[in-house]
């Protein structure tokens, strides 16, 4: 048993109510979960309010309630802890219930709005490589060395996230590589962690669902950089113009990497092409298997932190040289017929446009383009007409589809996507709502030498509709259809 003050290091208390010195069982913010003795903290979601359900949690078994509101009524024999943000108080308390476990490895958090899982996840990959023991928390999955665990969100709660680096440790893992969302760092669920490293890959439309505006989705973003200690270093992409931003404020070691400009990590793109791209990093050459420009970003950035975290630069060249492609990320198949499809995670303006320059740059121009997007529903609106647009000037043909319309009329959000098209590509365009159908229709309009690009959903084995979520796997999809149609 942990007794309740030792968890409470750097928690800020406001008021107190009841004993800190009892015997407690484990933290929860979901009060469905309490059993006896548990600690019950209460978060404000955007959905629900933890608040709420104080008495549940109590009628359950909870022994000591956090809250940033004391009930009116208070119960003999449960101890209470104002505090002015449950947040911070969870990540603290998170922290200290697994004796903090993230300054006994090397944790290294990678923001910014694309790039996140493919650089965290072939961190990981090249670590493995190099012999470590390593530990991944990415939106694709979460790995503790060589055992996998499904992942939830990009970046989980303060729990689930202390958890996991507490197995990590336990598993004698030395690394870890984590995504940080701009949700993750506005919730709190990084705070008091102890960062070896930052890495922002760029900044780009996405998230004004919850963030009210770009300058505090920035921002926040930032603040992860602000937060670092002395002691670690921030390794900054230079060609985004908000790149020095990030860098402005931090006590860490700053480092730049960059295509375009100066900077401490320098990558020249000397052949792009479907097979791999041939890279100049820091006049040592290397051929990766991985494609297209964002890719040589990525790569880049991967090497810088490879190098920053003590590893041999040579070897660190070798290394990105054996890498694989992560799942859903411009992931390919060539069919019998010489149809090449490629799935891609693309579910922003930037990363669609990313994608499709890629490809159009490796292309000869005399094969068809022919893209399938869609857009998720209860999301950011405001990237659907651009995103159409952006689909529709930059591929020969286009349907439009469903994406996850999870709560939202499907229908509705193909209509707002479709306001984005110039009436030049009014011809190049269908809208197909269901999504099967839609990639059906693609392999069947796909001649030899043509390339299919299925945006939007890449890993994602689920199509989430009305709050169900529906067995779906583009990448499965399409091999399947363009097999049958070769029969």
């Amino acid at each position: 048993m942990i007794v309740f003050k030792d968890i409470l290091y750097k928690v800020a208390i406001e008021a107190l109510n009841g004993s800190t010195d009892i015997e407690i069982n484990k933290i929860e913010f979901d009060s469905r979960k309490i059993v006896d003795n548990d600690v019950f903290v209460a978060i404000r979601g955007t959905v629900s309010d933890g608040h709420d359900f104080i008495e549940k949690a109590i009628n359950l078994g909870a022994v000591a309630i956090i809250c940033d509101t004391l009930p009116e009524l208070l119960v003999t024999g449960v101890t209470y802890v104002l505090v002015k943000d449950t947040n911070l108080a969870l990540a603290f308390v998170a922290i200290n219930y697994y004796d903090n476990p993230s300054a006994k490895l090397k944790l290294v958090g990678i923001t910014g709005t694309n790039g996140k899982t493919t650089i965290a996840s072939l961190l990981y990959q090249l670590f493995k490589k190099a012999g470590y023991k390593v530990g991944l928390l990415s939106t694709v999955k979460i790995m503790v060395d060589e055992v996998e665990y499904k992942a939830t969100h990009t970046t989980p709660d303060s729990l689930t996230i202390n958890h996991y680096l507490n197995e990590m440790t336990v598993q004698g893992c030395e690394y870890c590589f984590m995504e940080v969302s701009s949700h993750g760092i506005h919730q709190k669920r990084t705070d008091g962690l102890h960062f070896e490293g930052g890495v922002f890959t760029n900044l780009s439309h996405d998230h004004l669902d919850y963030h009210p505006t770009f300058a505090e989705y920035r921002d926040v973003k930032k603040s992860f950089f602000d937060n670092l200690p002395k002691s670690a270093f921030a390794l900054s992409n230079s060609d985004d113009k908000n790149g020095a931003v990030m860098l402005q404020n931090t006590a860490a070691k700053k480092l730049t990497y960059a295509l375009k400009t100066y900077a401490d990590y320098k990558a020249i793109i000397l052949e792009n092409q479907l097979s791999g791209l041939l890279l100049k990093i820091n006049e040592n050459e290397v051929w990766v298997k991985l494609i297209g420009t964002f890719n040589a970003y990525n790569l880049l950035a991967i090497y810088g932190t490879a190098v920053e975290l003590g590893l041999d630069s040579f070897e660190v060249l070798r290394l990105l040289s054996e890498l694989e492609s992560v799942s859903g990320r411009f992931q390919f198949i060539v069919s019998n017929d010489k149809i090449t499809a490629i799935v891609d995670y693309a579910h922003t303006p930037d990363a669609l446009e990313n994608v499709l320059k890629t490809i159009n740059d490796i292309r000869t121009k005399n094969e068809q383009l022919i893209t399938i997007v869609g857009c998720g529903g209860d999301r950011d609106k405001t990237k659907r007409p651009i995103m159409a647009n952006i689909a529709t000037q930059m591929s020969d043909k286009v349907i439009i589809t469903s994406d996850n319309p999870r709560t939202e009329d499907p229908a509705t959000i193909i209509a707002e996507m479709e306001a984005g098209v110039e009436p030049q590509n009014f011809k190049k365009y269908m809208s197909i709502e269901n999504r099967l159908q839609a990639i059906k229709t693609a392999c069947q309009l796909a001649n030899p030498n043509d390339i299919i690009l299925i945006a939007g959903k890449g890993h994602e084995t689920y199509q989430e509709i009305q709050g169900i979520r529906h067995d779906f796997d583009d990448m499965k999809t399409v091999k399947e259809i363009l097999q049958q149609l070769n029969k």
